[in-house]
């Protein structure tokens, strides 16, 4: 059994009743629209996210309608940033699959991105989960901060620990945090427990895009070449940004004016891995990502052990140590 099945085995049986419950969500009157959210239910990847909030719901208490409605709404919101995401940085393919950019057209893409946003208010509006929304929006609210955040910064190749973080937090912890905690709202948890669920959310986020970060310096099986597209994007993750806060001056205006100018550049693409190796970044990326871990593992202990407790367990190790 792979990794992500056990994970889900102790939920597997009502994650059944989830993706029932999700394509009704979806339905439409519009034929057209029915073809596209029939595209991206095909499209679907892991289920990490709905699987997040069914065990947190099930650690706590017993799954029911509510969770159902907390799973929809967390599919429905990062469906609908995944499917703005790739009109945004007009991407072509995702999960080895055409974008909905690709196979209609980028106003299509914002308007289906649109459709589904809309479809997780009236889901949450129609059932009265006030608080199921409050939740979701707010996380909504930090990612689309997240974002700009990071549009702002990226022209500076100044960009602090602190903000590097703060976009993080934002943009990727945000709605794992929200995971956690409409989880455990929907089974009517304490409020305690709905907080400590939220902070185990937002630590295991912030080890994932870590992890997501050093992805980034992981050989490629096909070209034998790292990926580097985030340098390629000039984006400042983790194991750069320590290894130019830690680099001597020349070092660090040499990396800057490359990562600039030479982007694309093959060449000089290897000179800037070489730089973060030798200056510790990937080593200290990889401190960090064990820190959140272990932050996320520690909050978990605190609550009764069983079969899901287990699972999340095996979830933050998952998305800590994945290849991928």
């Amino acid at each position: 059994m792979k990794d992500i099945d056990q994970i889900k085995e102790p939920v597997k049986d009502e994650l059944i009743e989830f993706e029932k419950f999700f394509r009704n969500c979806l339905k439409s009157s519009i034929p057209l629209l029915d073809i596209i959210t029939r595209y991206l239910i095909r499209r679907k990847g892991k289920q990490i996210r709905p699987a997040m909030v069914l065990l947190s719901a099930s650690m706590l208490g017993t799954i029911n309608e509510s969770t159902y409605t907390a799973a929809s709404l967390i599919e429905l919101l990062h469906t609908a940033s995944l499917v703005h995401d790739d009109v945004v940085d007009e991407s072509y393919e995702r999960r080895g699959y055409f974008s909905l950019k690709a196979l209609w057209n980028s106003k299509l893409a914002v308007l289906t991105g649109d459709f589904l946003l809309a479809k997780g208010l009236l889901v949450s509006l129609e059932r009265k989960e006030y608080q199921l929304l409050e939740i979701v929006s707010e996380a909504v609210r930090e990612m689309s901060e997240g974002e700009i955040m990071q549009i702002q910064k990226i022209r500076n190749l100044n960009l602090s620990m602190e903000d590097y973080f703060e976009i993080i937090r934002k943009k990727t912890a945000a709605l794992l945090s929200a995971c956690a905690a409409s989880g455990a709202k929907s089974v009517n948890a304490t409020e305690e427990d709905i907080l400590r669920m939220k902070q185990f959310g937002e630590y295991t986020g912030l080890a994932f895009q870590i992890k997501d970060d050093l992805l980034d310096y992981q050989i490629d099986g096909k070209t034998g070449k790292t990926m580097m597209n985030d340098i390629k994007e000039k984006k400042m993750t983790l194991p750069l940004l320590f290894s130019l806060h830690e680099g001597s001056g020349l070092n660090k205006r040499k990396i800057r004016k490359l990562i600039q100018k030479e982007n694309y550049n093959l060449e000089k693409i290897d000179e800037i891995i070489s730089f973060v190796k030798r200056s510790g970044g990937l080593d200290y990326a990889e401190r960090m990502m064990i820190v959140y871990k272990n932050k996320a593992i520690e909050i978990l202990m605190t609550f009764p052990d069983n079969s899901s407790r287990r699972a999340l367990a095996r979830l933050v190790d998952y998305v800590t140590f994945r290849n991928y």
